[in-house]
């Protein structure tokens, strides 16, 4: 567990985070992982180039959403809100969507639910998989999520 706080010290990938995260962006975009392992396409705030970043996507009564670890000042989240919430999702197919941001008071369950899956997130949310709802309620205002919305 703190090695993998370690890897993302300051909230930032350090250089070997960043190595796995291309080839787990890359093995998640061919459709080779299970089919909530996404990567998430957004054009750089500043750059201005294409930035590919694995996530774990989570599903809520048919309704998909995606949650920064790492909190507002994760890159991909800076990208996404500078974008308009314009991105792409890969799992083997390209699908453009827009992501929406939760408001924190409809974050809880689904932050809840996030760290079922995920392990690879739980070093960094300061609670338990299995704490009571009203122990992630009191964090989700620390933890974006957006719904992930489909352009048709």
């Amino acid at each position: 567990m703190a090695f993998k706080r370690w890897m993302y010290r300051e909230g930032r990938p350090h250089i070997l985070a960043k190595i796995l995260n291309r080839g787990w962006a890359w093995l998640h975009s061919i459709g080779i992982s299970p089919n909530y392992l996404v990567t998430l396409e957004v054009t750089g705030r500043q750059s201005g180039k294409t930035i590919s970043f694995p996530l774990v996507m989570t599903v809520i009564n048919g309704e998909r959403y995606l949650v920064s670890m790492l909190g507002e000042e994760a890159n991909w989240v800076r990208n996404v809100k500078a974008a308009g919430g314009n991105a792409i999702l890969q799992h083997g197919i390209r699908e453009q969507v827009i992501l929406e941001e939760i408001a924190s008071g409809q974050r809880a369950s689904i932050l809840k639910a996030y760290l079922q899956h995920a392990p690879g997130a739980r070093p960094h949310i300061p609670i338990s998989k299995d704490a009571p709802l009203s122990a992630f309620e009191k964090i989700a205002s620390d933890y974006p999520v957006f719904r992930v919305d489909t352009i048709q």
